[in-house]
């Protein structure tokens, strides 16, 4: 078939690739100072000042918050799939403790005294990994020689200070050239331990090393496996021996169980008493007028504060829990060291008088009639998503549809926007899939009350964040690709296998929408900017504001669902 897409080469991308995986094919450790050269020549757009002097505090604080505080203390990173294997090389990871990030959903042990354990679901977490270590190191080092032997150092490694000191503000912006605002940065990024932080800052130097233990595709298959097989007993709990119909959704763990399950709103004079008390007069301010104008996405507001607690009081999570449990909304919340937690919702015992209003429509009632469950998962990074939606159409009945909310750089919009695509390039695959999705503009415009919605969109599945130049983005900016994020193009290429007795081609146009009939949704929310330092990811979180957003997507997402679940049962032969 002819080529019908922009030539993506990005030679210093490329380059970049290929020296990491060809250097981690080694039995031994690979200093990540091997990654440095060809990491600044790639101009990647998250890392623009990797070659200057001045510290790049916004890259270093993406790498930071994407890896465990104790980073300062970690001297290498051992990656491998399973317990077993880091076993065989002497890792007794099971012994050690978890060590959870800000930024980023991976499994992760430390044993205290210089390994940090990871584990990699697939070839996705190499390519996020490698780029955000190596910046974590070249911004460390930079920051480390620019303090030097100075006073200032000396001062901050024997604790003089307290984190809020201005003193210490003043001293390190002076030492890194940084207006104060770029120093509290570098104190965020730090974490919990911003001191000790500090202290190593200022007397080592990075010298981080980096083994990735005989990694193989099968091995991230079964990595899928041992995920799928902590989550089949709960699919076939009430419908065993049959393996029930299901819709599949990929989204978030708070979402659907928010609009189906109905704990905050059951709770909504205690949540709406704890909003008022939110240290933010503009959330506050909001939250008032929202009710004042008695808007229907003042539920919007009592989740996001749910959110909160629930992760201040992991009694309150189990609470929450046993409430959903009783809607048929059961959570699996760390299958097979995947960290890519499941919901099943048992669609017939859902309690429709508990639903989000938004939810509301004719037919609810034949609910109760239903064989079918909705598999709700985590949204996964990169290939891990071809890799669990293949095992997932393994293990369950008929797929009644796939339907995707997740977040996206766009190169057209603002942040809180949602994105609707109808062409996605897989830079995995080198494949264009051209659908038909299951949503458009309509679909969302009623239930977002801030951002705007942009479908027929064209979507660039890349390999890693990180992986991106102006140069790389700009091929595809003047093709009209405006969407870059890591997960549409595995997730329709398992798709394809699901619907097509071949395996996925690649390097083509594939016309999706001729070979499936079930419904093929996709929606992301804009949460970066790339072109503009004003609304990043590096610098910014969506905090409330991205409840209007996910939400509008969530609800939008549920009640096609439960429309389609309605129809199916009215169709069945009485």
């Amino acid at each position: 078939m002819e080529r019908q897409r922009p030539d993506t080469t990005s030679n210093e991308i490329e380059l970049y690739m290929r020296t990491y995986y060809s250097m981690l094919r080694s039995s031994g450790e690979v200093r990540v100072r091997s990654f440095e050269e060809p990491h600044g020549f790639s101009k990647l757009s998250l890392h623009r000042g990797a070659r200057q002097q001045r510290p790049d505090m916004s890259a270093f604080g993406y790498a930071a918050t994407r890896l465990p505080e104790c980073m300062p203390d970690v001297k290498r990173l051992v990656l491998a799939q399973s317990e077993d294997q880091f076993r065989a090389f002497g890792y007794e990871v099971h012994t050690w403790p978890r060590v959870a990030t800000r930024g980023r959903r991976r499994p992760t042990r430390w044993n205290g005294n210089g390994t940090l354990a990871v584990f990699i679901s697939s070839a996705s977490d190499i390519d996020d990994l490698v780029p955000i270590v190596t910046a974590y190191q070249i911004e460390w080092n930079k920051m480390n020689a620019l303090l030097g032997g100075t006073d200032l150092a000396r001062k901050i490694a024997n604790k003089d200070f307290e984190a809020t000191d201005d003193a210490l503000l003043t001293g390190l912006g002076a030492a890194f050239d940084l207006p104060e605002d770029r120093v509290r940065k570098l104190l965020l990024a730090l974490g919990s331990r911003c001191l000790d932080g500090l202290a190593a800052l200022a007397t080592t130097r990075a010298d981080l090393r980096m083994q990735l233990l005989s990694a193989s595709f099968s091995q991230y298959q079964r990595a899928a496996q041992r995920w799928w097989s902590a989550i089949e007993p709960m699919v076939l709990r009430q419908h065993e021996p049959r393996r029930p119909p299901t819709y599949f959704v990929s989204s978030n763990t708070h979402s659907l169980a928010n609009l189906l399950g109905g704990y905050a709103l059951a709770h909504r004079d205690i949540l709406a008493a704890a909003a008022r008390q939110s240290p933010s007069e503009e959330f506050v301010r909001d939250f008032e007028r929202a009710l004042a104008e008695g808007r229907d996405d003042v539920a919007n507001y009592l989740y996001f504060v749910l959110r909160d607690q629930v992760r201040a009081n992991p009694q309150l999570l189990a609470d929450v829990q046993q409430w959903d449990a009783e809607s048929g909304l059961v959570t699996a919340p760390d299958p097979g060291h995947v960290e890519v937690s499941a919901q099943v919702i048992d669609i017939a015992k859902l309690r429709p008088e508990r639903f989000d209003p938004r939810l509301a429509m004719p037919g609810l009632e034949l609910l109760t009639k239903s064989d079918a469950i909705i598999l709700n998962i985590d949204y996964p990074l990169g290939m891990a998503a071809y890799q669990l939606l293949s095992r997932v159409g393994q293990g369950v009945g008929s797929l009644c549809g796939v339907f995707v909310m997740g977040k996206a750089a766009t190169l057209n919009a603002r942040v809180g926007d949602v994105l609707i695509s109808s062409a996605v390039h897989d830079e995995h695959s080198k494949n264009t899939y051209v659908m038909r999705n299951a949503f458009s503009a309509s679909d969302i415009a009623p239930h977002i009350k801030f951002g705007s919605v942009l479908d027929n969109q064209k979507v660039l599945t890349v390999r890693g964040v990180f992986l991106q130049n102006r140069t790389y983005m700009g091929l595809f900016y003047r093709e009209g690709y405006t969407v870059m994020e890591m997960e549409s193009g595995p997730y329709l290429s398992a798709i394809y296998e699901l619907v097509d007795p071949r395996r996925h081609p690649n390097d083509e146009i594939v016309y999706l929408g001729d070979r499936t009939t079930m419904p093929v949704g996709m929606l992301h929310y804009a949460s970066d900017t790339p072109y503009s330092r004003r609304q990043s990811l590096l610098s910014r979180s969506l905090s409330y504001f991205g409840m209007d957003s996910t939400y509008a997507c969530a609800v939008s997402i549920t009640r096609r669902i439960l429309e389609l679940e309605i129809a199916r049962i009215r169709a069945r032969p009485t």
